[in-house]
Protein backbone atom coordinates (compact mmCIF):
# COMPACT_ATOMS: atom_id res chain seq x y z
CA UNK A 1 0.00 0.00 0.00
CA UNK A 2 1.04 3.56 -0.61
CA UNK A 3 -1.29 5.89 0.97
CA UNK A 4 -2.61 7.49 -2.70
CA UNK A 5 -5.68 7.06 -3.13
CA UNK A 6 -7.05 6.21 -7.01
CA UNK A 7 -8.17 10.11 -8.69
CA UNK A 8 -10.43 8.10 -10.77
CA UNK A 9 -12.17 5.66 -8.55
CA UNK A 10 -10.69 6.52 -5.19
CA UNK A 11 -9.54 2.78 -4.35
CA UNK A 12 -6.78 2.42 -2.62
CA UNK A 13 -3.35 2.35 -5.13
CA UNK A 14 -1.06 -0.52 -4.36
CA UNK A 15 2.59 -1.30 -5.96
CA UNK A 16 2.64 -3.69 -9.26
CA UNK A 17 6.09 -3.37 -10.50
CA UNK A 18 6.69 -0.09 -11.33
CA UNK A 19 3.20 1.28 -11.07
CA UNK A 20 0.27 1.63 -8.76
CA UNK A 21 -2.82 0.15 -9.71
CA UNK A 22 -6.08 -0.18 -7.74
CA UNK A 23 -8.80 -2.82 -7.63
CA UNK A 24 -10.39 -1.67 -10.78
CA UNK A 25 -7.44 -1.89 -12.46
CA UNK A 26 -6.86 1.85 -12.99
CA UNK A 27 -2.99 2.21 -13.39
CA UNK A 28 -0.73 4.78 -12.75
CA UNK A 29 3.22 4.89 -13.79
CA UNK A 30 6.01 6.04 -11.67
CA UNK A 31 8.47 8.16 -12.74
CA UNK A 32 12.30 7.22 -13.03
CA UNK A 33 12.63 8.82 -9.91
CA UNK A 34 10.02 7.00 -8.31
CA UNK A 35 6.42 9.96 -8.57
CA UNK A 36 3.53 9.00 -9.64
CA UNK A 37 1.44 11.79 -11.78
CA UNK A 38 -2.15 10.95 -10.36
CA UNK A 39 -3.36 15.01 -11.79
CA UNK A 40 -6.34 14.05 -14.39
CA UNK A 41 -6.55 15.62 -17.04
CA UNK A 42 -9.81 17.64 -16.23
CA UNK A 43 -8.02 19.11 -13.22
CA UNK A 44 -5.48 20.76 -15.69
CA UNK A 45 -6.21 24.45 -16.16
CA UNK A 46 -3.43 24.63 -18.28
CA UNK A 47 -1.13 22.48 -20.59
CA UNK A 48 1.31 22.43 -18.23
CA UNK A 49 0.22 23.00 -14.71
CA UNK A 50 2.43 24.73 -11.87
CA UNK A 51 5.76 25.58 -12.01
CA UNK A 52 7.67 24.78 -15.19
CA UNK A 53 10.96 23.04 -15.12
CA UNK A 54 12.85 26.42 -15.68
CA UNK A 55 11.07 27.77 -12.43
CA UNK A 56 12.15 24.22 -10.99
CA UNK A 57 15.29 23.99 -11.29
CA UNK A 58 15.70 27.89 -10.72
CA UNK A 59 14.39 27.59 -7.49
CA UNK A 60 16.37 24.52 -6.51
CA UNK A 61 19.93 26.19 -7.02
CA UNK A 62 18.63 29.24 -5.01
CA UNK A 63 17.39 27.52 -2.24
CA UNK A 64 20.72 25.13 -2.13
CA UNK A 65 22.96 28.06 -1.68
CA UNK A 66 21.14 28.19 1.94
CA UNK A 67 19.85 31.34 1.55
CA UNK A 68 15.91 29.92 3.43
CA UNK A 69 18.08 27.68 5.58
CA UNK A 70 17.13 29.14 8.44
CA UNK A 71 13.87 29.45 7.23
CA UNK A 72 13.76 25.57 6.59
CA UNK A 73 15.39 24.88 10.22
CA UNK A 74 12.62 26.74 11.90
CA UNK A 75 9.77 24.99 9.98
CA UNK A 76 11.23 21.33 10.36
CA UNK A 77 11.72 22.16 14.10
CA UNK A 78 8.47 23.62 15.11
CA UNK A 79 7.21 20.08 12.86
CA UNK A 80 8.89 17.56 14.51
CA UNK A 81 7.94 19.18 17.84
CA UNK A 82 4.36 18.99 16.73
CA UNK A 83 4.76 15.15 16.40
CA UNK A 84 6.36 14.62 19.56
CA UNK A 85 5.34 11.35 20.88
CA UNK A 86 3.49 10.25 17.94
CA UNK A 87 5.10 7.10 16.34
CA UNK A 88 5.32 6.69 12.98
CA UNK A 89 3.21 9.94 12.12
CA UNK A 90 1.68 10.82 8.54
CA UNK A 91 2.93 13.72 7.80
CA UNK A 92 1.59 15.23 4.05
CA UNK A 93 3.76 18.31 2.31
CA UNK A 94 1.14 19.67 0.29
CA UNK A 95 2.77 22.07 -2.28
CA UNK A 96 6.12 20.39 -2.11
CA UNK A 97 8.10 21.94 -4.64
CA UNK A 98 11.29 20.13 -5.83
CA UNK A 99 11.53 19.01 -2.16
CA UNK A 100 13.99 21.04 -0.04
CA UNK A 101 11.60 21.77 2.63
CA UNK A 102 10.60 18.27 2.71
CA UNK A 103 13.83 16.87 3.20
CA UNK A 104 14.19 19.24 6.27
CA UNK A 105 11.00 18.17 7.22
CA UNK A 106 12.36 14.71 6.78
CA UNK A 107 15.31 14.82 8.61
CA UNK A 108 13.95 16.24 12.05
CA UNK A 109 11.21 13.79 12.30
CA UNK A 110 13.63 11.04 11.58
CA UNK A 111 15.97 13.23 14.22
CA UNK A 112 13.15 13.35 16.89
CA UNK A 113 12.55 8.71 16.65
CA UNK A 114 9.09 8.86 15.11
CA UNK A 115 9.47 6.77 12.06
CA UNK A 116 7.37 9.07 9.80
CA UNK A 117 5.26 8.14 6.63
CA UNK A 118 5.80 11.44 4.55
CA UNK A 119 3.75 12.44 1.41
CA UNK A 120 4.55 15.18 -0.73
CA UNK A 121 2.32 16.40 -3.48
CA UNK A 122 2.77 19.29 -6.00
CA UNK A 123 0.78 20.09 -9.35
CA UNK A 124 4.12 20.50 -11.57
CA UNK A 125 5.50 17.42 -12.71
CA UNK A 126 8.54 18.66 -12.64
CA UNK A 127 8.66 19.71 -9.53
CA UNK A 128 6.91 15.98 -7.96
CA UNK A 129 9.91 14.54 -9.70
CA UNK A 130 12.52 16.57 -8.38
CA UNK A 131 11.37 16.12 -4.67
CA UNK A 132 11.46 12.45 -4.99
CA UNK A 133 14.96 12.36 -6.31
CA UNK A 134 15.88 14.38 -3.63
CA UNK A 135 14.22 13.02 -0.91
CA UNK A 136 13.90 9.46 -0.94
CA UNK A 137 11.99 7.25 0.78
CA UNK A 138 9.20 9.96 0.10
CA UNK A 139 5.91 8.98 -1.56
CA UNK A 140 5.79 12.03 -3.87
CA UNK A 141 2.92 12.40 -6.46
CA UNK A 142 1.59 15.15 -8.68
CA UNK A 143 -1.43 16.35 -7.77
CA UNK A 144 -3.66 19.62 -6.75
CA UNK A 145 -3.80 20.36 -3.13
CA UNK A 146 -7.28 21.22 -3.56
CA UNK A 147 -8.20 17.32 -4.72
CA UNK A 148 -5.80 15.39 -2.68
CA UNK A 149 -5.92 11.80 -3.52
CA UNK A 150 -5.35 10.66 0.48
CA UNK A 151 -8.24 8.89 2.03
CA UNK A 152 -9.98 11.27 5.24
CA UNK A 153 -8.64 11.75 8.20
CA UNK A 154 -5.65 9.80 6.90
CA UNK A 155 -2.65 12.42 8.44
CA UNK A 156 -1.16 12.80 11.86
CA UNK A 157 0.12 16.65 10.02
CA UNK A 158 -0.07 18.79 6.65
CA UNK A 159 2.44 21.06 6.00
CA UNK A 160 2.02 23.84 3.73
CA UNK A 161 5.03 26.53 2.50
CA UNK A 162 4.48 29.19 -0.25
CA UNK A 163 1.35 26.95 -2.08
CA UNK A 164 -2.21 27.72 -2.16
CA UNK A 165 -4.25 27.61 1.08
CA UNK A 166 -6.77 24.71 0.45
CA UNK A 167 -8.13 24.42 3.93
CA UNK A 168 -11.08 22.03 2.86
CA UNK A 169 -8.96 19.44 1.85
CA UNK A 170 -6.52 20.28 4.45
CA UNK A 171 -9.09 19.49 7.29
CA UNK A 172 -10.64 16.55 5.54
CA UNK A 173 -7.63 14.42 5.53
CA UNK A 174 -6.25 15.42 8.99
CA UNK A 175 -7.02 12.90 11.59
CA UNK A 176 -9.00 14.29 14.50
CA UNK A 177 -11.06 13.85 17.89
CA UNK A 178 -13.93 11.60 18.58
CA UNK A 179 -15.96 15.11 19.09
CA UNK A 180 -17.10 17.60 16.42
CA UNK A 181 -16.73 19.94 19.18
CA UNK A 182 -14.84 19.14 22.43
CA UNK A 183 -16.14 21.00 25.71
CA UNK A 184 -14.66 21.13 29.26
CA UNK A 185 -16.49 19.78 32.33
CA UNK A 186 -17.43 22.20 35.03
CA UNK A 187 -15.69 21.81 38.00
CA UNK A 188 -17.23 22.77 41.04
CA UNK A 189 -16.10 24.01 44.31
CA UNK A 190 -13.68 22.04 46.16
CA UNK A 191 -15.69 22.86 49.58
CA UNK A 192 -17.56 20.00 50.90
CA UNK A 193 -19.66 20.24 54.13
CA UNK A 194 -18.03 19.19 57.07
CA UNK A 195 -14.51 18.59 55.95
CA UNK A 196 -11.54 21.11 55.57
CA UNK A 197 -10.01 21.52 52.14
CA UNK A 198 -6.42 20.85 52.57
CA UNK A 199 -4.78 20.02 49.39
CA UNK A 200 -4.77 19.62 45.95
CA UNK A 201 -1.79 17.37 43.68
CA UNK A 202 -2.52 17.92 40.34
CA UNK A 203 -1.80 14.52 37.91
CA UNK A 204 -1.14 15.75 34.25
CA UNK A 205 0.03 13.90 31.36
CA UNK A 206 -0.10 12.51 28.21
CA UNK A 207 -1.37 8.92 27.11
CA UNK A 208 -0.61 6.72 23.90
CA UNK A 209 -3.52 4.12 22.97
CA UNK A 210 -1.43 2.71 20.21
CA UNK A 211 -4.95 0.00 19.51
CA UNK A 212 -8.32 0.23 18.31
CA UNK A 213 -9.28 -2.02 21.46
CA UNK A 214 -7.73 0.25 23.80
CA UNK A 215 -9.30 3.51 22.24
CA UNK A 216 -12.42 1.22 22.30
CA UNK A 217 -12.29 0.82 25.54
CA UNK A 218 -11.87 4.17 26.75
CA UNK A 219 -14.49 5.67 25.23
CA UNK A 220 -17.15 3.18 26.42
CA UNK A 221 -16.27 2.86 29.96
CA UNK A 222 -17.42 6.64 30.11
CA UNK A 223 -21.30 8.19 29.59
CA UNK A 224 -19.81 9.85 26.33
CA UNK A 225 -20.01 7.19 24.20
CA UNK A 226 -23.18 6.52 24.89
CA UNK A 227 -24.42 9.82 24.03
CA UNK A 228 -23.00 10.18 20.75
CA UNK A 229 -24.01 9.11 17.07
CA UNK A 230 -23.48 6.86 14.57
CA UNK A 231 -21.07 9.71 12.69
CA UNK A 232 -19.08 9.10 16.17
CA UNK A 233 -18.90 5.69 16.15
CA UNK A 234 -17.64 4.62 12.76
CA UNK A 235 -15.23 7.71 12.87
CA UNK A 236 -14.02 5.66 16.97
CA UNK A 237 -14.01 2.38 14.73
CA UNK A 238 -11.63 4.22 11.63
CA UNK A 239 -9.03 5.04 14.54
CA UNK A 240 -6.22 2.90 15.20
CA UNK A 241 -4.04 5.20 17.59
CA UNK A 242 -5.24 7.95 19.72
CA UNK A 243 -2.66 10.47 21.20
CA UNK A 244 -4.68 12.33 24.55
CA UNK A 245 -4.20 14.55 27.41
CA UNK A 246 -5.51 13.04 30.97
CA UNK A 247 -5.85 15.43 33.89
CA UNK A 248 -6.70 14.01 37.65
CA UNK A 249 -6.96 16.34 40.68
CA UNK A 250 -6.51 14.44 44.01
CA UNK A 251 -7.78 16.16 46.96
CA UNK A 252 -7.10 16.00 50.94
CA UNK A 253 -9.66 17.17 52.88
CA UNK A 254 -9.85 16.69 57.15
CA UNK A 255 -13.22 16.37 59.03
CA UNK A 256 -13.83 19.37 60.78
Amino acid sequence: MTGWLCPLCGGMLRPNGNSLCCENRHTFDRGKSGYVNLLLVNEKRSKIPGDNKLMVNARREFLDKGYYAPLAEEFSKEAAEAMAGVPGPAVLDAGCGEGYYTAYLKAALEKAGGLPQIFAVDISKFAADKCARRCKGVECAAASVFRLPMADASCDLVTCLFAPYAGEEYRRVLKEAIYDQPYRNEVKGYELEGFDFLNKRAVDRRILLDNPADIRSLFQMTPYYYKSGVDTDARLEALERLETQVSFEILTYRKK
